[in-house]
């Protein structure tokens, strides 16, 4: 099984995730994370779907995005190609004690604490995948109230890449 991360440029109308995200449940396909927003170009959106499968399937992903209409442009983003980052937004409760103990963990992983509370701190941390997960596993030892995840999302890199 190997990931794919594709990224789609797509007519920003009503209706587009819904239309995608239908296609991969008619074909039996399943979507690791789907992310989507405007571009700089009000008319279209870019969506970065991440999915799983082996090389027929992945194929076929793409054959079958290529085929909507509300798709303009579908790239693939290899890794040493291309950036990709995911958000994290994690709630922790901390008492007076803890507190200066999971600002550090946040400070040694470059993230940024947004909320604090008497009872609870909330991180944003933003990287790849292994970075969150081990900064996730660094909190095990505290009780963990809440986690937001978006999904990835990327860009190719270099000036001339992709329209949007």
């Amino acid at each position: 099984m190997k990931k794919m991360v594709l990224s789609l440029l797509v007519h920003n109308e009503a209706g587009v995730t819904s239309r995608i995200a239908g296609l991969f449940t008619r074909r039996g396909y399943n979507m690791d994370s789907i992310t989507g927003g405007v571009t700089q170009n009000p008319m279209i959106s870019r969506i970065t779907v991440v999915v799983h499968g082996d090389d027929n399937i992945l194929e076929q992903v793409t054959k079958q995005l290529a085929k909507l209409e509300d798709v303009v442009e579908i790239e693939e983003l290899q890794p040493e190609g291309s950036v990709c980052r995911e958000l994290i937004l994690v709630r922790v409760a901390v008492n007076e004690i803890q507190r200066p103990e999971v600002i550090a963990v946040a400070n040694i992983f470059r993230a940024n604490v947004v909320d604090v509370a008497k009872d609870s701190l909330m991180i944003e941390l933003t990287g790849d995948k292994s970075k969150l997960d081990a900064f996730l596993q660094l909190l095990t030892g505290y009780e963990i109230l809440g986690i937001a995840r978006t999904g990835i999302t990327g860009l190719s890199r270099g000036a001339f890449s992709n329209q949007g």
